[in-house]
C-alpha cells in the first residue's frame, strides 16, 4: 500500500481514518477539499484542481482522501488500492453533525451552521452515488479494495496494521 485512496459518503470520517492511517504507515495525506477549496467557501479553477491533484498523482506515495467523482477514475487508475467508507446515511449524518464548529486540517474553514443543501446530498449518497462508486470499484477490481460497512471494521483494520510492524 503506497498509494491509497479513501472514499466514501461526505461525514463518513474519510478524513479522520485517513489521517490515522498516515500515522501508522507513514505516507503523506493529501485532502482534495484542500486542493479544491479556498478558505472563503469559493472554489479554484478546475485547471488548478486538477494541476494539484496531478503533482500528487506522480508523487511515489501518498494517501488522498475525497470523493470528486469528476476525478475518481483518475485516482483509481492511479491508485494500488481503495479504502471505502460504506456506512449508512444515518452514521454519515452523525458524523458531518459532530464535525460542525470544529476546525479541520481537511478543509479550509470551519463549518459553523448546518448547510440543508449538504444535509439533503448526505441523505440522498447511498441512494444516488453509492452504486456508481461500487461499479467504478467493479471495473479496477483488480486494485486493493477494501470496503467497510461500519467504523470498527476501519478501527480494526488501522489496529492490524499496528500487529503486521
Amino acid at each position: 500500500m503506497k498509494k491509497i485512496i479513501v472514499i466514501g459518503c461526505p461525514g463518513a470520517g474519510k478524513s479522520v481514518f485517513s489521517g490515522a492511517l498516515r500515522d501508522k504507515l507513514g505516507l503523506p495525506l493529501y485532502h482534495l477539499d484542500m486542493m479544491y477549496w479556498n478558505a472563503d467557501k469559493t472554489t479554484v479553477e478546475k485547471s488548478v484542481f486538477l494541476d494539484r491533484l496531478h503533482t500528487v498523482l506522480g508523487k511515489d506515495e501518498w494517501i488522498i482522501d475525497g470523493n470528486y467523482g469528476s476525478t475518481m477514475e483518475l485516482r483509481l487508475a492511479a491508485c494500488d488500492t481503495v479504502i471505502f467508507l460504506d456506512y449508512p446515511s444515518e452514521v454519515c449524518l452523525a458524523g458531518i453533525k459532530a464535525r460542525r464548529g470544529k476546525p479541520r486540517d481537511d478543509m479550509p474553514w470551519t463549518e459553523t451552521e448546518e448547510d440543508g443543501e449538504f444535509t439533503e446530498y448526505v441523505k440522498s449518497y447511498n441512494k444516488t452515488q453509492r452504486q456508481g462508486v461500487l461499479a467504478l470499484l467493479e471495473k479496477y477490481s483488480g486494485k486493493n479494495v477494501v470496503i467497510f460497512k461500519c467504523r470498527e471494521q476501519a478501527d480494526e483494520f488501522l489496529n492490524r496494521l499496528d500487529e503486521c510492524r
